[in-house]
């Protein structure tokens, strides 16, 4: 009975062992602004020594804002995303690289995987703010910062780029 013990428990670690976490695992931010929430859940990846844009993430290329399955975002509130008007519902964010600016795309296509993107469902495009991130970024961040009154940040952080854009409760 010991033995059969012993080598249940061995079995366990062993399984327990191979289950690895994600390479890139789900994450998620969000903010409360005038009582309605807004959310963004993605998937993190790591840079892993490489150059990531315009290397991993290619310029003129639609990406997938995350990895994985396609980036969410859903809003309780319609909202201004720069000059964008969004409704409020549910979204995927794509971005499109190019060497000097990251232009955020909100898709109206919903619920599938990150590389299914679908143009003629863009609800819109605006360009977002270019700074130098202040240290190399390892795991790329998405974040929803509130900046007072109806207002937030919404900022995307990974190598040494940093891009933002407002975002505002109508």
């Amino acid at each position: 009975m010991k033995k059969l013990i012993l080598l249940g428990s061995i079995a366990m670690l062993m399984m327990a062992q191979q289950k690895k976490a994600p390479a890139s695992p789900p994450a998620e931010t969000s903010v409360a602004i005038d009582g309605k929430t807004i959310s963004v859940k993605y998937s993190a990846p790591s840079m892993k020594g490489r150059k990531i844009f315009g290397g991993l993430v290619p310029y003129g290329q639609v990406w997938r804002a995350g990895a994985n399955s396609a980036t969410a975002l859903h809003t309780e509130a319609d909202l201004m995303i720069g000059t964008l008007t969004v409704p409020a519902g549910d979204y995927t964010l794509y971005v499109w690289p190019a060497e000097k600016e990251l232009t955020l795309i909100v898709n109206k296509q919903t619920g599938q995987w990150g590389t299914e993107y679908s143009e003629g469902r863009d609800l819109g495009r605006v360009k977002m703010t270019m700074s130098k991130a202040p240290a190399p970024v390892e795991v790329y961040k998405m974040t929803l910062s509130p900046t007072g009154g109806k207002k937030a940040t919404l900022k995307l952080e990974w190598e040494e780029t940093v891009a933002s854009v407002p975002v505002t409760v109508k």
